[in-house]
């Protein structure tokens, strides 16, 4: 058995604003872009091993959350996975066929700190904060270079939070 924690989250061309080192009373001066095209990627990630799961889709809906599911599902075979997953409406279609070997495991309503793969969510943006993009082609390309430089180490630490862990090895001590 392994515990993955499951979600979505949206890249798009318009700049991610953070913090910046100025003197007082002056304003951080950047390049900024309003365009609205974007990106979802869909992401699993198991955090006492660090491994991973990562596509990337239009939009976010019940049939590409089908195709993620199932691509999931032949990753992992020799498993029964659970799958923390927040209450969107995608995760609880009716017409969503969960592969044999995969378990939704819902998180309560309007809490995503409890999702540790939001804190790698924050980790990937963190990079791409005050970036401009011509193209939506060239930010996917540099999403894919951050994700090719995510080490499991690093996806372990991010999200492998001590309350989750100290169950799973409660578990194993069974």
């Amino acid at each position: 058995m392994r515990f993955f924690a499951q979600d979505e989250s949206r890249f798009g061309l318009r700049t991610i604003m953070g913090k910046v080192i100025t003197a007082c009373g002056v304003k951080p001066i950047g390049e900024w872009q309003w365009l609205f095209q974007a990106f979802w990627l869909y992401g699993a990630v198991e955090p006492a091993t660090g491994n991973a799961l990562f596509l990337q889709f239009s939009h976010v809906d019940s049939d590409c959350y089908q195709r993620f599911l199932d691509e999931f599902s032949q990753q992992f075979p020799d498993s029964l996975n659970i799958l923390q997953v927040d209450n969107g409406r995608f995760h609880t279609s009716k017409d969503l066929e969960i592969p044999e070997n995969v378990i939704l495991f819902f998180q309560p309503p309007y809490s995503p700190e409890l999702n540790p793969i939001e804190r790698l969510w924050q980790h990937l943006k963190a990079d791409l904060k005050w970036s401009s993009f011509k193209a939506l082609e060239q930010l996917q390309t540099k999403l894919d270079r951050l994700l090719n430089n995510l080490t499991s180490e690093v996806i372990a630490s991010l999200t492998g939070y001590d309350f989750i862990l100290d169950a799973l090895s409660a578990l194993e001590a069974i």
